[in-house]
């Protein structure tokens, strides 16, 4: 293991499904004396999660989750840990729980971006298999700060959804298979060292500045932040409710002022899944309604008024035509 560099390479590596078996193979064409520092976002949710112990069977560096304030080293591959989001910052790692970012934390997009704005041109990024496109403004973003960007052959990815959008809406350096991927990136990490190439002047670049002060400390700015890189979008966020501001950027994603972030076709996915929660609570209104009505439909027989009878019979029926409706409406949204 190499000790701190005061300019060293960074690459930044984002994934979701398939990645346990995508980043194995990445890591085995890693050398142990890699001069270069390795981050790793995928996307474990806030389970308990065994990747640093899952990947050091396939890996010559040293593996372990990331942890608040640490010293950036060479040689070794720091893991986003559960829940949290992982920052790249100049020589030291932040771990913040702030609000999620494509449905997601950790994600990968605020970990290619404080890269991008911390390392410029030494940051590289590389992006594999994953569902929708988390990562996809990262890269953007790393691109913007001088930095390379590297993306999984789509046809060797096991979801193949991520590295498609990166090779839409950004101008890679390369598209690889794993295996290819990472002997490219030692012989670039190797001619850089030899090189001894200096760091870009630092900059700030928007929206991506903005965007990475607010995931940092949402209380730099806030809305007014917002108004500043993009505009209302009359939309609420699926997450929290608060208003969500579309972002001036080549492809469209959205903000909302208590922080969390979408990409089009991330809040399009939150939309289903909070379109989906509201059908099922009208059901479970409905179904409570029926329930009552039971209750009614029994006492009525029972003490023989049978025009009060009838009429919560019917009503019962037609609660139950609503509930296959919803049921119907529901199923639509979650084919198979």
């Amino acid at each position: 293991m190499q000790q701190e560099n005061q300019n060293p390479q960074v690459i930044v590596i984002g994934t979701s499904s398939g990645g346990l078996a995508a980043l194995r193979e990445f890591l085995a064409g890693l050398p142990s004396d890699l001069n270069a520092a390795v981050f790793v976002t995928m996307h474990i949710g806030d389970q308990p999660s065994a990747l640093p112990n899952l990947l050091t069977q396939s890996s010559q560096l040293p593996v372990g989750f990331a942890l608040s304030e640490e010293q950036i080293q060479t040689g070794r591959v720091y893991i986003a840990p559960p829940d949290k989001h992982l920052l790249v910052k100049k020589g030291a790692i932040q771990i913040i729980r702030s609000a999620k970012e494509n449905h997601s934390r950790p994600a990968i997009d605020p970990m290619f971006r404080s890269t991008a704005i911390s390392y410029g041109s030494s940051a590289i990024g590389v992006l594999m298999t994953g569902e929708l496109d988390d990562g996809v403004v990262g890269l953007q973003a790393i691109k913007a700060y001088g930095g390379l960007a590297y993306v999984q052959d789509p046809e060797t990815a096991e979801a193949p959804s991520m590295p498609t959008n990166a090779l839409r809406y950004v101008t890679v350096d390369e598209c690889l298979p794993v295996t290819e991927l990472s002997k490219r990136l030692v012989q670039i990490i190797n001619q850089r060292t030899a090189e001894a190439t200096a760091a870009s002047e630092s900059k700030r670049i928007e929206p991506f500045a903005t965007e990475n002060d607010l995931t940092e400390d949402f209380s730099k700015g806030g809305a007014s932040a917002l108004d500043e890189i993009g505009r209302v979008a009359g939309m609420s966020c699926p997450e929290c409710g608060g208003a969500l501001w579309e972002v001036a950027a080549s492809s469209p994603r959205f903000r909302c002022h208590t922080g969390h972030a979408y990409t089009a076709a991330a809040l399009f996915h939150a939309q289903d899944e909070t379109t989906e929660e509201a059908l099922w609570v009208a059901i479970r209104a409905l179904h409570e309604k029926q329930l009552l009505l039971g209750r009614l439909v029994q006492s009525s027989r029972d003490g023989g008024r049978l025009g009060a009878l009838r009429e919560y019979e019917l009503a019962s029926e037609g609660l139950e035509s609503h509930k296959a409706t919803l049921r119907g409406l529901v199923s639509s949204l979650c084919p198979g």
